[in-house]
């Protein structure tokens, strides 16, 4: 091999390198975000199955009836 060659092997080398180190982070700094995300949707699936349950054993009697409602004057 001469040595252009060489030194061209060697540049592509380093460039492979350089980009296997920047797909690593990459794929760290997603699964950190996904991670995160997951936290979150744990916890608003937390929050919605609370509300929830405090809508099913909401008294109905708060609800106005609709037979005892008189209709609006335009009718």
């Amino acid at each position: 091999m001469t040595n252009n060659t060489t030194q061209e092997l060697q540049q592509r080398i380093e460039d492979l390198e350089y980009k296997a180190a920047f797909q690593e982070q990459t794929i760290d700094e997603l699964n950190d975000a996904l991670s995160q995300q997951q936290l979150l949707i744990t916890k608003m699936q937390d929050q919605m199955k609370y509300v929830v349950g405090k809508v099913k054993n909401m008294d109905s009697s708060n609800l106005a009836d609709a037979s005892e409602e008189t209709p609006p004057p335009h009718y």
